[in-house]
């Protein structure tokens, strides 16, 4: 097969050294998906590679695909992400939303939102303007969302109820309960107050642009956070690593 150079940007969600100064790393690109790809000699800290293929830099790549794999001749780094690297908290659930992301999104074209959406949230979350856990709920909902695991929140997947005093959603199959019919049904599901769910419709539902466009704090937040990784867990079937380093650092 013939070399095919190709020029893109993307972020490094991964990084592994091979030999004494090679790297494999993991790229969420603009326009082919999460591709893996070998930069020679970029572990030297001499060579112009080493900044721009390590862990959360955005990039400038020059590549190439080879016989298996593509090889990285070249990287210029874009943006960093420096404020990550003073605060152990957030450099740890910044790793999880970059595992999160390898899982959800594939190699393959029509991945600029995918990169959009987290080069915001690591941005707001470097800056240390938006909670933590309002950026980690964020990108998981939306992401899930955009990766075909939208969950309905219309209204109650029972009686048809816009909203009820308190809300309820049934994780294991991403549906929405008003209060009476969950406890008619009696079925496991995370509770969310009206801010709470008001918040996840405009996570899901709002464009792009605009889905970083709210506050929310107390109690609300919580329960947004908790129904967003539950929900998160259930599409997966299983706990990511980075995400019981995070907690970890919480207790």
């Amino acid at each position: 097969m013939a070399e095919k150079k190709q020029k893109t940007r993307g972020l490094i969600l991964r990084e592994m050294t091979l030999g004494e100064s090679d790297r494999l790393v993991t790229v969420l690109t603009e326009d082919q998906g999460v591709i893996r790809a070998f930069a020679r000699r970029a572990k030297n800290l001499s060579d112009g590679k080493n900044a721009a293929t390590s862990l959360l830099c955005y990039s400038r790549l020059d590549l190439y695909r080879g016989r298996e794999r593509y090889i990285i001749n070249s990287a210029i780094p874009i943006e960093t992400f420096f404020g990550l690297r003073s605060d152990i908290v957030a450099l740890a659930l910044a790793q999880y939303l970059c595992q999160f992301t390898e899982e959800l999104v594939p190699e393959g074209p029509d991945s600029g939102e995918y990169l959009r959406l987290v080069l915001n949230t690591l941005h707001f979350l470097s800056e240390g303007s938006r909670p933590p856990e309002l950026l980690k709920a964020l990108i998981e909902l939306r992401m899930l969302s955009m990766s075909g695991f939208m969950p309905d929140l219309v209204a109650c997947a029972a009686c048809g109820a816009y909203e009820s005093e308190r809300m309820f959603l049934r994780v294991t199959r991403g549906e929405l309960y008003c209060e009476k019919c969950y406890l008619q049904k009696d079925t496991p599901a995370m509770g969310l107050s009206p801010a709470a769910l008001t918040a996840m419709r405009h996570i899901i539902y709002s464009p792009l642009e605009k889905a970083f466009a709210f506050a929310l704090k107390g109690a609300p937040l919580r329960e947004l956070s908790e129904a967003a990784e539950a929900y998160s867990i259930s599409v997966l079937q299983r706990r990511l690593k980075t995400l019981d380093f995070y907690h970890s650092l919480l207790t």
